[in-house]
């Protein structure tokens, strides 16, 4: 089987293995006691800390240790907002990760906030005059994702970024999706905040990051021991953290090698011209064709059912995905797709391959061989 579904999950990295083995079974300690074993696992949360603070440019004050990208959302959204309230409004685009949009939600609802939207146009990319128009000084926080988890669309994060600081707003960005092909440094340098998740990268489920920068206050959703500075009480993982602090590691070293830099191009052209010459209209990028990460290849099949196609890739040996696994069990057609102007029915035929730096040349032939000859069979 070749895994094409790393944007719902990576594969656990080696090196992340060797590093946190011993901190699940002989250096277990809890890094808040005062004995040795402790004070072991605490160096070790430490080091992650710093670690991560590196990758990201930022102050290692500045980093928190979550559960995972849906906490670092929500914690970044609602605690802000809450802590620096101002007009009680928060902006988002379209098509955001449902942690970004059921965490405004949750303002609206329990808070009084109002939540305005920024649509996108049919490339995923959102649409910055609307942007100018609805971020004003009655807004608190701005959340828009660096990278779409469905299409892969890279989004403008510099210029949302400079309208949320012309008007005093906390400017966040969640950044799952582009951890593992763009310079996070460079992204965390517009922002006020940023969310990434372990198990995108090839680190353990169950971790994630926020960054926060000092520059603003936060209200902590989780009470408790104080850990954290306070920010994030719970019993410090270290594992989890030195897990994510060797991914991003690792994920920066690729990325300067240059390595699997041309994989999503060579995958898009490979089965757009051989779907193209059996006939036309069998198959649509979605997303930009140029501004995109290259680790996310979605295409909708206008003449297919797109379950039936993931089947039938997994019955070639190509494990891959219709959209978001946060949307899994959900009958409707992406949300995302529908917000980019995609029709319903069509949206109902979208498969995602998506991969990391790692895959192999090799593999990437044999998936787009695989969906070639899928959909070929399935229109004639």
């Amino acid at each position: 089987m070749i895994y094409m579904d790393a944007a719902s999950t990576a594969p656990p990295r080696q090196e992340v293995l060797d590093l946190v083995t011993p901190l699940l079974t002989s250096n277990f300690g809890n890094p808040a006691s005062l004995h040795e074993l402790g004070q072991q696992a605490k160096r070790a949360n430490d080091w992650a800390r710093t670690q991560v603070a590196d990758s990201l440019g930022v102050q290692p004050s500045e980093i928190y240790f979550t559960s995972g990208g849906t906490e670092a959302d929500n914690t970044a959204i609602i605690g802000a907002a809450l802590a620096r309230p101002r007009g009680k409004v928060v902006v988002t685009s379209s098509i955001e990760h449902p942690a970004v949009l059921e965490a405004c939600a949750y303002l609206v609802q329990f808070h009084g906030f109002e939540h305005r939207v920024i649509p996108v146009d049919r490339t995923g990319l959102v649409d910055l005059n609307q942007a100018a128009q609805l971020i004003d000084e009655q807004v608190s926080v701005v959340s828009v994702m660096a990278v779409n988890n469905e299409v892969g669309t890279i989004q403008p994060i510099a210029q949302v970024s400079e309208l949320a600081r012309v008007v005093g707003a906390v400017m966040h960005s969640d950044a799952v999706q582009a951890a593992g092909w763009l310079d996070l440094a460079k992204i965390a340098s517009h922002v006020d905040a940023m969310s990434l998740s372990g198990h995108k990268i090839g680190a353990l489920k169950g971790s994630g990051v926020l960054y926060f920068s000092n520059q603003y206050r936060m209200v902590p959703l989780l009470q408790g021991g104080g850990q954290q500075s306070g920010m994030r009480s719970g019993t410090e993982n270290p594992a989890a953290a030195v897990g994510i602090a060797r991914a991003l590691q690792v994920c920066a070293e690729q990325r300067a090698s240059g390595v699997g830099d041309g994989y999503g191009k060579y995958l898009i052209e490979r089965i757009t011209k051989a779907l193209d010459a059996k006939g036309a209209g069998l198959v649509q990028l979605t997303g930009h064709d140029q501004q995109r990460v290259g680790g996310i290849v979605s295409f909708v099949f206008p003449r297919t059912a797109g379950e039936t196609v993931l089947i039938e890739l997994e019955r070639r040996g190509v494990l891959c995905s219709s959209g978001s696994a946060c949307s899994a069990g959900n009958t409707d057609p992406s949300a995302v797709l529908t917000a980019m102007g995609c029709e319903a029915e069509l949206a109902h035929t979208a498969v995602r391959l998506s991969f990391t730096r790692g895959i192999k040349e090799n593999e990437l032939s044999q998936v787009a061989s695989a969906v070639v000859a899928t959909v070929s069979a399935l229109v004639s």
